[in-house]
C-alpha cells in the first residue's frame, strides 16, 4: 500500500502486483497464476463430480450442475444462436462462463481476495479464444469471399459510402472487437477490486484513529461493495459469454 503522507495506505496499481511464489527456469509463478490454476481445477472437478456418474434421478450435486449448465445453454446459447446451431457451442460457453465467474469470485474469498480477471492478460487470452473461434466459424461457413463480406459488412445497397463502411467494419471486427471484449471484463473487475480494497483499508485505518464513527460507515460500505461485487462478478461472466454468442451469431448469419 502506498502512503499519501497522512498515514493512509492508499490502494493503487501496486495492489495488483504480487511477488513470485516460486521461480522455475526463469518462469515466475505468483498468486494470480495460482488462483487461475485453482479455478481450472475447481471447474473441472465440480463438473466431473456432478456428471461423472450421472443418474436418471440426480443427486444434489448433479442437480446443481444441471441447473448451471442449463442456465447457460438455454438462457444464453439457445436464446442467441437457437437450439439447432447453438448446441455444439454449449460446452465451450459453459466452460467460459464458470471459469470467468470463479476467477471473479476469488475477489471476496478470504485469503485469496483478488479477482484473477482484473489482470489484463487473462481477459485477453479468453477474448482471443472467442476471436479465433469466431474467425474460424465465419471462414468455415462462408468461405473466403463470404468471410470477407461478413467481416467488412459488405452491402452493395450502401452505394458510394460502401468502401468507407467496409474499412471501418474491417478494423472494428478484427481489432477493436476482441480488444473491447477483453477490456469490458478487465475494467469492471479492476475498478470493483480497487473500490473494495479502498473501503476495506479505510475501515481499518479509521478504526485506529479518532474517527471511529467514520470507520463504521466505511465498514458498511465495504459490506455493500462485497454484495455488489458478487452481483457484478456473475453479470460480467454472463455478458462475456453473451457477447461471444452474439459474435458467433454474426458468423453464422447469411450475407448477400
Amino acid at each position: 500500500m502506498a502512503d499519501n503522507g497522512c498515514g493512509f495506505p492508499a490502494p493503487g496499481l501496486h495492489s495488483f502486483l504480487f511477488k513470485p511464489i516460486a521461480t522455475v527456469g526463469g518462469f515466475e509463478f505468483n498468486k494470480v497464476m495460482l488462483l487461475a490454476l485453482l479455478t481450472s481445477i475447481l471447474v473441472v472437478a465440480f463438473f466431473w463430480a456432478a456428471f461423472g456418474k450421472a443418474k436418471v434421478i440426480p443427486g444434489k450435486l448433479q442437480m446443481v450442475g444441471e441447473a448451471g449448465y442449463d442456465f447457460v445453454r438455454r438462457g444464453i446459447v439457445y436464446e442467441t444462436l437457437g437450439k439447432r446451431e447453438g448446441e455444439k457451442y454449449v460446452p465451450i460457453m459453459v466452460s467460459l462462463f464458470f471459469f470467468i465467474w470463479i476467477m471473479n469470485i476469488w475477489s471476496v474469498i478470504p485469503l485469496a481476495q483478488f479477482p484473477v480477471s482484473s489482470v489484463f492478460a487473462f481477459p485477453v487470452v479468453l477474448a482471443a479464444i472467442v476471436w479465433i473461434m469466431w474467425v474460424s466459424v465465419t471462414f468455415k461457413r462462408h468461405g473466403f469471399v463470404g468471410f470477407f463480406k461478413n467481416i467488412t459488412g459488405y452491402d452493395k445497397t450502401l452505394g458510394g459510402v460502401l468502401p468507407l463502411v467496409m474499412v471501418i467494419e474491417f478494423f472494428s471486427n478484427l481489432i477493436v472487437r476482441p480488444f473491447t471484449h477483453a477490456v469490458r471484463l478487465f475494467a469492471n473487475m479492476f475498478a470493483g477490486h480497487l473500490m473494495l480494497v479502498m473501503f476495506t483499508v479505510a475501515s481499518w485505518y479509521l478504526l485506529n484513529s479518532y474517527m471511529i464513527p467514520a470507520a463504521g460507515v466505511s465498514f458498511v460500505m465495504t459490506v455493500i461493495m462485497i454484495l455488489f461485487e458478487l452481483f457484478v462478478q456473475a453479470v460480467q461472466a454472463y455478458v462475456f459469454v453473451l457477447l461471444a454468442c452474439s459474435y458467433l451469431q454474426g458468423a453464422l448469419a447469411e450475407h448477400h
